[in-house]
């Protein structure tokens, strides 16, 4: 029998296991972030490669496209952040089914706005040079991100650690369509 002083912290448990549950059974169904890209347009072997300069390890893939090339959500979601952080120059960060966070770097320019749901496909920016991207050809920087560790991807190379935070979008994106 729940107590008034139960019941009270049960409902919001309840309540936040549902929301959480919930987000992990949308379907991500991803597609190619850039109009008009293939898998041509990228490195497969990009993600964790290393050295990469300052980042050590290169946590995602640069699609590369003519500068001004539509951007589009990947998968829909919230906008969570939009503006500018060093490296990456103006980013995006959508956080979408399954929790999980799409980063979009070096943008040209921005077509949404802060906590504003983007649908899949929808534009939200233009390709860009921005950031430490300013003297290579223009391309989106393209990383998926899990707050919940995936720690069986864990491995011994240079930041292993961190693959458990960081999910490789080429599977994703040539698995899309």
């Amino acid at each position: 029998m729940f107590t008034k002083k139960t019941k009270w912290i049960k409902i919001p448990l309840v309540l936040f296991f549902t929301v959480l549950l919930t987000g992990f059974m949308i379907p991500e169904n991803c597609t190619v972030p850039v109009e008009n890209a293939t898998e041509a347009d990228w490195n497969k072997n990009a993600f964790w490669a290393y050295p990469w300069g300052k980042s050590i390890t290169h946590k995602g893939i640069d699609i590369f496209a003519n500068e001004g090339s539509k951007v589009k959500a990947a998968t829909g979601g919230f906008v969570i952040f939009k503006g500018s952080n060093g490296r990456g120059g103006n980013t995006i960060l959508v956080l979408g089914p399954k929790w999980r966070m799409h980063y979009y770097a070096h943008l040209q320019n921005f077509n949404c706005k802060n906590f504003q749901f983007v649908a899949k496909g929808e534009k939200i920016g233009t390709v860009g040079k921005t950031g430490n991207a300013k003297d290579t050809p223009a391309h989106l920087h393209y990383s998926i991100l899990t707050p919940f560790p995936y720690f069986w991807k864990i491995d011994r190379s240079k930041q292993g650690w961190l693959k458990a935070f960081y999910l490789n979008p080429h599977p994703k994106l040539i698995n899309s369509n």
